[in-house]
């Protein structure tokens, strides 16, 4: 190959990787102008690193001048529940969370760091409290005749095991822990809403009752009435937009093994039940079945 072909060929090479670098940057920062960024938080909560992610993108976007966290989940696992909310309570942009069919335990919980909480009047909401529950196979193992024996290093060590029933000092030592958590989700919630709820009233809901949408607006648990659209707009208005808001939101794509097992949307491997309930954990989370 002459010197001359050469060259060519490395100024297209060149060019196409420019061409590829400005349509990556076009495709991540959306349409271009202000924007409102929507984040969504879909299904049972056991991971936070991908939202965390999304909203230290959009912190450091500075066309986003506002963030509403679209919320359609029934809570999910303590601790990834408050890291999404630390990190929401972070920011210095407005936020306003809207709620979609379900935002209930942990995903109330999210929405309380936003600056107002916009619901739809039949939205499923509330469910205020903590959740540990344990897979009890003690009357199978008898009726197989199988047995299981545990070597321990103290008392509590085996709490929970599936092959025998609690006891009582240890239903006491979890209520005792129970309680630390459930107390965590009340001053969270009085903490971001004590202008509008005395911590008497935040308490007093908090005994892991369901509320729709328009009974929550009741009792100064949500603060409008509204659905995605109108959410977006009233973030706008907060984030000093003037007209219409561009919108930048990154819809998740399902994977090939979630298409091909027709687990789709909002029921991503992520969230599927089976896998989230593996194990013994604290879940701000609504307890029946949607």
């Amino acid at each position: 190959m002459s010197r001359k072909k050469l060259i060519k060929l490395l100024v297209a090479f060149a060019v196409l990787l420019i061409l590829v670098f400005v349509v990556r940057a076009l495709v991540s920062n959306g349409p271009v102008g202000e924007k409102v960024a929507v984040i969504d938080i879909n299904g049972a909560i056991s991971k936070s690193d991908k939202i965390i992610e999304l909203i230290h993108q959009y912190r450091d976007n500075g066309s986003v001048k506002a963030i509403v966290v679209r919320i359609d989940s029934p809570g999910g696992s303590v601790a990834p529940v408050q890291e999404i909310y630390s990190e929401l309570k972070k920011l210095e942009k407005p936020v306003v969370a809207s709620l979609g069919g379900t935002a209930a335990s942990g995903g109330y919980y999210i929405a309380c760091a936003a600056d107002q909480i916009f619901a739809n009047p039949g939205t499923l909401t509330g469910s205020i409290g903590v959740i540990m529950q344990f897979m009890k196979m003690k009357g199978l193992y008898e009726k197989v005749g199988l047995d299981q024996q545990t070597v321990k290093s103290g008392q509590f060590k085996d709490t929970g095991s599936p092959i025998r029933n609690l006891t009582p000092e240890e239903k006491e030592l979890l209520q005792e822990t129970i309680d630390d958590v459930h107390h965590q989700f009340v001053d969270a919630i009085f903490d971001e809403r004590k202008d509008r709820m005395t911590r008497d009233e935040v308490q007093a809901l908090a005994d892991g009752r369901i509320f729709s949408g328009n009974q929550a607006l009741e009792h100064k648990l949500v603060d409008k009435l509204g659905n995605l659209p109108d959410a977006i707009a009233h973030a706008a208005e907060l984030g000093g937009i003037v007209g219409k808001p561009k919108i930048t939101r990154v819809k998740r794509e399902p994977t090939l093994l979630e298409r091909l097992i027709g687990v789709t949307g909002r029921h991503s491997l992520d969230n599927l039940q089976l896998l989230y309930n593996s194990g013994v954990l604290f879940r701000y989370e609504l307890s029946f079945i949607e």
